[in-house]
């Protein structure tokens, strides 16, 4: 399968935002991608991190999912797209995702959220693993994917191949180097989702917002650890990359002796 990971540009108007998804879902099938996915809570932003972001809005988010599955349904390309959840009780950050021929999957509500979030998002219940076109996927946002590895070990014992991961990563204090991935002197970031692909024996596809010198890029890691497709620049960009199925055996999560970790 062929996927497409948007790095995109925060924009302040949620309809401009909501026009550089449908936009990216465009490109990709053009380039025969099945499947994208963009950053964590891209519309209509992620809260609490500097970005300028509307207040929340329940109407628009429904009418913009109404908007990606009418996308999803006339490109062929399904999605995984960061988004806010607004229910009566609380506001969840989550990913929506649609099927390549306009259908809702469902939603995954990120679970563990980060210390900093608290006050500003409620966590989510429940995992799930999705399928499209016989490949299966799961979701881990952001703080998810780089803090709690059983978030996405969970997912590949329960057969996935790839977990995409939607995130936010803010720019590093100091110059990185151009095309390099996991610097010995980066953050932790970089090196853990490699470390999540390895240890499971999956494919981990992360996407960050078009950030100059972010301290985690864009990147797709195959099931032996290995940067296979990166982005790493500040500017948009979509990046293609295809995935082998029957590479991703999950063999090293199935291993795992649960029972002796209560």
């Amino acid at each position: 399968m062929r996927i497409a990971l948007a790095t995109l540009r925060h924009r302040r108007d949620a309809d401009e935002a909501l026009h550089a998804v449908q936009t990216a879902m465009e490109n990709a099938s053009r380039q025969g991608a099945k499947l994208l996915c963009t950053a964590e809570c891209y519309l209509p932003g992620l809260r609490g991190v500097g970005l300028d972001v509307a207040p929340p809005d329940a109407a628009f988010l429904a009418r913009a999912e109404r908007t990606l599955r009418e996308t999803a349904a006339t490109t062929g390309v399904g999605a995984i797209i960061g988004i806010e959840r607004k229910t009566p009780l609380a506001l969840l950050a989550s990913a929506l995702v649609i099927a390549p021929d306009g259908r809702l999957l469902g939603y995954q509500d990120k679970v563990q959220i980060d210390p900093s979030e608290e006050g500003t998002y409620t966590p989510g219940k429940g995992r799930h693993v999705f399928e499209v076109d016989g490949v299966r996927f799961g979701v881990a946002i952001c703080h998810e994917g780089w803090r709690y590895p059983e978030t996405i070990r969970w997912a590949a014992r329960r057969g996935a191949h790839i977990v995409f991961h939607p995130q936010y990563s803010p720019a590093a204090e100091t110059p990185r180097k151009p095309n390099e991935w996991a610097s010995p002197d980066g953050t932790i970031h970089e090196k853990a989702v490699i470390c999540r692909a390895a240890e499971n024996t999956i494919y981990v596809a992360t996407v960050n917002y078009a950030i100059p010198n972010a301290i985690a890029g864009t990147a797709l890691i195959d099931p032996d650890g290995v940067v296979r497709a990166m982005h790493t620049g500040g500017e948009e960009h979509i990046l293609v990359a295809d995935i082998d199925p029957s590479r991703a055996s999950g063999l090293l999560a199935r291993r795992l002796a649960a029972g002796e970790y209560p």
